[in-house]
Parts: C-alpha cells; sequence; structure tokens
C-alpha cells in the first residue's frame, strides 16, 4: 500500500501508467470494447468488476493530460444509426471528473468516428479493460508532461 494513491490501481497498473511518456496514449474501455484484440500490440491490463468513471478518476489523481494537443481526451463517436436512440449521460459524468484535474475541463473532450476510433485504439501503449456497461463509454487520453 501506498499512500495517496488511490487502491483501485494496481502495481501492474501503475507500472504502466509510470512508463509512458509524452504523447503516449491509452484507452479505458468499456466491456463490450473488442480489448484483446485492438491491443494486440499493447498492454492490456483488466480491471473487471470497475466501471469507466471510477479508473477515469484514479488514473487522472496521477496522469497528466496533453497540454500540446487541443483534445488530450478523446470518446467514441455515436454511430448514425444511434444517434436519437442511444443516450450517453456517462460523458458528462467524464467531463465532470476531468475538470476536477484539468482547468479546460469539457474543452479538451473531442470524439472520434466509432471506426477511426478502432483504428487509433490499435496504436496505444496500454487498453485498460473495465466491466461498464454504459455504451459508448470507451475513453482515450494522451498523456502529457508532469509540471511541478
Amino acid at each position: 500500500m501506498l499512500k495517496g494513491i488511490p487502491q483501485i490501481l494496481s502495481p501492474e497498473l501503475l507500472k504502466v501508467l509510470c512508463e509512458m511518456g509524452h504523447s503516449d496514449r491509452l484507452v479505458i474501455s468499456d466491456g463490450n470494447f473488442p480489448s484483446e484484440s485492438m491491443g494486440k500490440n499493447a498492454i492490456v491490463i483488466r480491471c473487471d468488476g470497475h466501471g469507466v468513471p471510477e479508473i477515469l478518476d484514479a488514473i487522472l489523481k496521477v496522469f497528466p493530460l496533453d497540454t500540446y494537443v487541443e483534445k488530450p481526451v478523446n470518446l467514441m463517436e455515436l454511430m448514425p444509426g444511434d444517434v436519437g436512440k442511444v443516450e450517453t449521460p456517462i460523458w458528462d459524468t467524464y467531463k465532470e471528473i476531468i475538470a476536477k484535474y484539468d482547468d479546460r475541463g469539457a474543452d479538451c473532450v473531442g470524439n472520434i468516428e466509432r471506426f477511426k476510433f478502432y483504428d487509433e485504439a490499435k496504436e496505444v501503449y496500454c487498453i485498460i479493460a473495465t466491466s461498464e456497461k454504459a455504451l459508448y463509454a470507451n475513453v482515450m487520453l494522451q498523456k502529457g508532461v508532469v509540471v511541478e
């Protein structure tokens, strides 16, 4: 156990977050995301039994978002057939969490078309697989630098 480190961050996950450098990206995936097939060239860490918001909150306590890009946080955009049918209240939760750790708040959050998100996910350093049940709950983070 360590002081000041959220207990939900396992030693394996802390190691990976520490290994990541400026501009490296990670995905915190929902339970429907194909983490293993997308993560063939990435480190896949399982966080079964946890949802994306609690993992996102814990990670942002120790993980700076990139300030050299406009949108260091990206969500998977709704497919045209799901617009108006699928609700995404979890996105508001993410924006509230992000605002606790980054002064840009919701302004640093963007959307990426579903298949482009998949393509980009194949290039990330790490995919964190959760049991999140909300639809379109995947979030991609780009690491910044620690300035203190």
